[in-house]
């Protein structure tokens, strides 16, 4: 097919934009100068691929021509997404590339200038739309890793797959940070600290722009900022953050993904501190524009501009709404439902006053800029018959190191753990040990998950452990309570699996994150036989075990994707040395949500008032002994403005090859402006070999120590104040000054 069926006659010969050797700026003005309004407005609309296909409203199937002509040619619009689970009638990597081509091909040969749309998708865990797709683990498993390599190349693999179905934008990497277990995506997240979530965002951006070599699929930043930060924990509810806490906090993990070169930013569905983030000027301008400078496209969430006016009740109709966001800074509305609403409000915005065409003007310059940059023009469509092959099993090695890396071994009482080659009998028990579609969690192939009905290539942790466990063991799978416990009996060791239901956002807000009632009693049953037992979690969270803690092992897998199963089992018997950390503070008990380790300091002192963790941040053993030995800085006093450059020596003296997290943290002895106990500045992962020692450098910019001074309602720039500060590693600390 054609990259530009013809060239309209009002354009006269060669115009310039459809010059592929012509700088982008030149292509994007020299393009604009020749659209009417109406295009212009319809490029700032991004719609449902469903409202093309079937009845187009929610059937699918084929696509419908009236409707692509409304959407497409009517009301011109810029962009389309398939949201969970909308994709073509039979769900194939080549079937999907062959929708997306249908798009592209109706867009290019029938609009007036040819212009191609962008077509956007939450590839979130790899391509998980797609079924047949290498499933990766979640975000909040990622994280656990401690590896910007790994979320680098985790999402370079995901980035072409996408690229192989046609689909150039994709909205990842999900950048919020995660602090209170009942928020429902609490599990597409890096975690709960922002140092950690902002250096594997940044890497995940670099991977998804940089996987074919060129810049042909874009990456979204999401969601700026704070929506991990619900009121009440509850998905979508609006947060209340002093100013302080949004700039040292929240902001930094976006600032870092998007100074890695992200071409778009998605913004918070919820409200900040009482105004919608969609219609905030100050977060979509004065932050994201001109003080981080960031000149990519911003987009909205799932109907957010809409929602301004009939949920938020901000704007009194459709246009002012319309105004309020576009007028606020946002370039594109994922306004899924309506492209003629969004055309009629926008026009009548324009006509009332609200909004300039000059304004209008800069939104479309940069969603052209972004498809000139991405080749569109050039290369509007994939070879279809190659997308099986690119796509389908693609990169399972990649996927099962990744969760290889995810498994976190938080117990190992009487180094239960690896499991002993002259192990004859092993019970598998739990409802979960042979479910992969709760195993891989929400966004699979469908929004909440994998749909009834369909069967989604992996290994569950069962078929993990069958295909592991040596030969003369025996591997036994209980089919009830019951049946576990007569078994576990005369084993030699009995693995139960526990987790929670796969879900995505608000329908997986959990108000009580903690083992079911009959999980805690299955697990207790087990306990009580005297045999040893290892619990593996598979959970977009840590959940609250109760009496179900305390068995021998404890294994957080979280969910770790297609591969998850070999991934256990490659921990359980011992192929694979654990190395993950956790990312999140797991809670003793329900009820003190939010929980996080830089909680500030306080004159609290009741019960459970102060970081009650079952388990920190950052706990994590290993079948090898690690020793930090020392910490030492360059310098014992710098400048405000200086690099803090740190040498730390590490060491294995167990027996075991193995990868140590590194992190290190710093406090203050004393602050005007509370301070926790220790914050994560500096973090590296490496390997040591069995009796090897390492030092490894490790530096921190004053960006890291700097925050908001003053007052209550200090709100200025952040600055780094003087005075000590002690940095620690495992348990050596260096003491720098600050002058």
């Amino acid at each position: 097919m054609a990259a530009v069926a013809s060239v309209p006659a009002e354009a006269g010969d060669n115009p310039t934009y459809t010059n592929a050797k012509a700088p982008v700026d030149v292509r994007v003005k020299d393009l604009l100068k020749r659209m009417t309004l109406a295009e212009k407005i319809g490029q700032m609309d991004q719609i449902s691929v469903v409202r093309m296909q079937g009845d187009c409203e929610w059937s699918g199937g084929e696509f419908t021509e009236s409707c692509m002509k409304s959407v497409l040619l009517d009301n011109a619009a810029g962009s389309v997404l398939s949201g969970g689970g909308a994709g073509p009638a039979v769900n194939t990597p080549e079937n999907w590339a062959k929708m997306v081509n249908a798009v592209q091909k109706y867009a290019v040969e029938k609009s007036r200038l040819h212009i191609p749309v962008i077509y956007g998708v939450d590839a979130v865990h790899g391509h998980n739309n797609v079924l047949g797709a290498t499933i990766f683990p979640q975000e909040i498993g990622l994280g656990s890793a401690w590896d910007p390599k790994l979320a680098k190349d985790s999402a370079a693999s995901t980035a072409k797959a996408v690229a192989a179905t046609g689909i150039d934008w994709n909205f990842a990497p999900v950048t919020d940070i995660a602090r209170d277990q009942r928020w429902g995506r609490y599990y597409e997240t890096f975690g709960e600290d922002p140092l950690l979530a902002g250096t594997l965002a940044a890497a995940a951006v670099d991977g998804i722009e940089g996987a074919n070599g060129a810049k042909n699929v874009a990456a979204t930043v999401k969601h700026f900022p704070g929506y991990g930060e619900p009121g009440n924990g509850h998905d979508r509810v609006p947060g209340d953050v002093s100013m302080r806490y949004l700039q040292d906090t929240l902001l930094p993990s976006y600032k870092q993904a998007i100074d890695a070169g992200a071409q778009s930013v998605m913004i918070n569905s919820g409200a900040v501190n009482g105004i919608p983030a969609t219609a905030s000027h100050y977060l979509l301008t004065d932050v994201l524009r001109k003080q981080w400078g960031f000149d990519g496209v911003e987009v909205s969430d799932w109907a957010d501009v809409a929602a301004l006016q009939t949920a938020y009740h901000v704007a009194a109709d459709y246009p002012e709404a319309i105004a309020k966001a576009v007028n606020a800074g946002l370039d594109m509305a994922m306004e899924p439902y309506d492209a003629q609403g969004w055309s009629t409000g926008l026009k009548t915005a324009v006509q009332r006053g609200l909004v300039t065409e000059k304004r209008i003007d800069q939104s479309v310059s940069r969603i052209l800029r972004m498809k000139f940059e991405l080749g569109l023009f050039e290369h509007p469509y994939v070879d279809a018959s190659k997308a099986n092959g690119r796509v389908l099993g693609a990169d399972t090695a990649l996927a099962r190191q990744a969760a290889d890396a995810s498994q976190v071994l938080l117990r190992n009482d009487g180094n239960v753990l690896p499991i002993s080659s002259s192990a004859k009998k092993i019970v598998v028990a739990g409802s979960y040990a042979d479910d992969i579609n709760d195993q891989v969690g929400g966004w699979t192939v469908g929004w909440q998950g994998v749909p009834d009905g369909v069967t989604l290539p992996g290994t569950t942790v069962l078929q993990g452990i069958k295909k592991a466990a040596p030969s003369g063991t025996k591997v036994v799978q209980a089919t009830t309570a019951d049946d576990a416990v007569a078994q576990a009996k005369n084993a030699d060791l009995t693995v139960v699996v526990v987790g929670e239901k796969a879900a995505a956002e608000g329908a997986a807000d959990s108000p009580r994150p903690e083992l079911t009632a009959d999980q805690v009693a299955l697990v207790k049953s087990l306990k009580a036989t005297g045999k040893p037992v290892v619990t593996v979690v598979l959970a977009g969270r840590p959940l609250v075990l109760g009496e179900a803690d305390g068995t021998q092992g404890l294994l957080m897998s979280w969910l770790p994707g297609s591969e998850g199963g070999n991934a256990v089992a490659d921990v359980l018997f011992g192929k694979v040395n654990p190395s993950g950390r956790l990312n999140a503070t797991w809670p003793k008990d329900i009820g003190n949500e939010p929980m996080y380790y830089q909680q500030l300091p306080g004159t609290n002192g009741g019960p459970e008032s102060f970081v009650d963790a079952a388990y920190p941040f950052g706990a994590g053993l290993s079948y090898t002994a690690y020793g930090f030995d020392s910490v030492k800085a360059d310098s014992s006093t710098v400048r405000a403005r200086d690099t803090v450059h740190l040498k730390v020596k590490v060491s294995n003296s167990g027996h075991r090859d193995g990868d140590l997290v590194v992190p290190v943290f710093v406090s203050q002895p004393s602050s005007d402006v509370l301070a926790p106990s220790r914050k994560l500045v500096a973090f590296t992962k490496v390997h040591l070999k069995a009796g090897q020692s390492r030092t490894v450098a490790l530096d921190v910019p004053p960006s890291r120590l700097a925050v908001t001074p003053g007052d209550v309602n200090g709100a200025g720039k952040q600055e780094v104040a003087r005075g000590a500060y002690v940095f620690t590693a495992g348990t050596q600390t260096a003491t720098v000054t600050v002058r």
